[in-house]
């Protein structure tokens, strides 16, 4: 939602007050009409190349890989799991949302492209709010996976009648609909503008709306997430130094647990914050300041990289652990099984084919 946008707005070299311009994927576009066409104007050479053509390429690649990743996620958690366990359905349920998420980019790739919305005013509502929504939940889920694995790690024994299978699949319902509640703003106001674009477009006055929404979006979709996703893994590298003091006799299996979490604990942050960080200082940065022109480059590349995230999600979440590993390895087992029987089949057939055209001839 905050990334379609973000993107828009570097395709306009001046904003209108009456236009939306956080960072929500259609962000930037401009109520202006003539201000947008003398834009357009100067798209040529270089820069139509790049925002026509290479830019929706790298959208493109970057949702097949998103999908990929997730759909693997998902095929081993609900093929190869050993037990239907809280950690597993929360993966499963940020997998989903990522999923979802990808989904955005080839209309978010088609419009940069044509620089136009080509698909009517129902479905400019519809994939606006479906991103939104699928945006929230994903960075929902990473801080209900966070709090969960603080309640393990630091009170397991409390925590143990909350984190069983049940309530996990309730949190996640709440995690969806409390996601629709908050993007009710784009539900409603979502539109496709006389001059073809796909936006948010407020009511007046438009610049107190349009404010209103980048702190509110901000700060219910990255600072504060943020702050509770540090919190907890703060408290669990402090639980794990302090239990490691008490126990001697395991001091060097300790270490290298304390290690291992101490570095997924890193990476998960540092994801996180990598991917989204630019996306909503930008959003932030251009609240205060006008946002300066020929900027497009880099608004994309923001964009990309917020949907990045989705493709990292798979690997910090899955593939660093042993069993997804494992999963892994035996998809790709019974995959190539498989496609081995059925290219041993073919060669059967084929066999008794070339033996039944021998007979016939004789």
């Amino acid at each position: 939602m905050d990334l379609w946008i973000l993107e828009t707005l570097g395709n306009t070299s001046t904003l209108h007050p009456g236009f939306d311009f956080s960072l929500l994927p259609f962000n930037g576009t401009v109520h202006n009409e003539s201000s947008l066409n003398g834009t357009n104007s100067t798209r040529t050479g270089v820069s139509s190349i790049m925002d026509g053509v290479v830019i929706p390429l790298i959208y493109i690649v970057v949702c097949i890989i998103g999908l990929g990743g997730n759909t693997l996620v998902i095929h081993i958690v609900l093929h190869y799991s050993k037990s239907e366990s809280v950690t597993n359905i929360y993966i499963l349920n940020l997998a989903i949302a990522d999923e979802l998420f990808m989904l955005g980019l080839p209309f978010l790739a088609i419009q940069n492209a044509l620089q136009t919305w080509p698909f009517g005013s129902f479905m400019c509502r519809l994939v606006l709010t479906v991103d939104g929504i699928n945006q929230f939940t994903s960075i929902f889920c990473l801080t209900v996976m966070s709090i969960d694995r603080y309640l393990a790690v630091v009170h397991p024994i409390r925590s143990s009648k909350w984190r069983r299978p049940q309530v996990a699949k309730m949190v996640n319902g709440t995690v969806w609909a409390v996601s629709f509640i908050v993007v009710l703003p784009v539900v409603i106001y979502a539109e496709v503008h006389k001059n073809g674009n796909c936006n948010i477009f407020w009511p007046e006055p438009t610049e107190i709306w349009n404010a209103a929404f980048i702190i509110y979006t901000s700060t219910v979709e990255f600072f504060f997430p943020l702050l509770v996703i540090c919190l907890c893994y703060l408290l669990i590298v402090i639980k794990i130094r302090s239990s490691g003091k008490k126990v001697h006799a395991t001091s060097t299996k300790r270490r290298k647990s304390e290690r291992k979490v101490t570095w997924m604990v890193v990476i998960v942050v540092a994801v996180f914050v990598f991917c989204w960080l630019p996306f909503y200082a930008l959003n932030i940065i251009n609240l205060i300041v006008p946002p300066p022109e020929n900027l497009q480059g880099l608004y994309s590349f923001v964009v990309v990289l917020s949907y990045a995230n989705s493709c990292a999600n798979p690997i910090v979440y899955g593939f660093l652990s042993d069993n997804f590993k494992q999963g892994f390895r035996k998809a790709l087992c019974r995959s190539s099984l498989i496609q081995a029987g059925d290219e041993e089949e073919e060669e059967e057939e084929d066999a008794e084919a070339c033996l039944n055209l021998h007979h016939e001839e004789e």
